[in-house]
């Protein structure tokens, strides 16, 4: 007769280690990104190839609920305006990639910024990373809150 308690640790192992780890896993993106301020903190440029000026560099993004957006840049100017996030197959090998677009305007100085994300990727539950694909230059958006 085999014994059971062989079989019970691995299952309880799993168990405990799930228990552990966030639950947003399982959540839609778009619910991820809602509540709270996220700091773009970092953009970084990978690969070689043409420039593209980026209207985001910085400041914080209020991701609230039906689409709505308050954005403030670093000099403390507020934007209003909205976002999406879509998920979607791309490319030839069909791969799910969600994507982010931002539309955001300053009603005092008339200013409109608006950027469109290629994919957005979490890297936990209170990080992720946004990119935009220019040619053979890909633009990394990071973002915490």
């Amino acid at each position: 007769m085999k014994k059971h308690y062989t079989y019970i640790l691995p299952v309880l192992l799993l168990y405990f280690s799930l228990a552990g780890c966030s639950k947003d896993f399982w959540k839609p993106y778009a619910e991820r990104v809602e509540g709270g301020t996220w700091h773009l903190y970092d953009v970084r440029s990978q690969g070689f190839g043409s420039r593209y000026t980026a209207p985001f560099t910085g400041g914080r993004f209020q991701f609230l609920p039906a689409g709505r957006l308050i954005y403030t840049d670093d000099a403390g100017n507020t934007y209003e305006g909205s976002w999406k996030i879509r998920k979607q197959r791309n490319g030839a090998d069909e791969q799910e990639v969600h994507t982010l677009s931002i539309t955001v305007i300053n009603f005092q100085t008339q200013d409109l910024l608006s950027e469109f994300f290629d994919d957005m990727r979490f890297t936990g539950t209170n990080k992720f990373g946004a990119f935009v694909y220019y040619g053979s230059r890909t633009y990394v958006f990071l973002f915490e809150r």
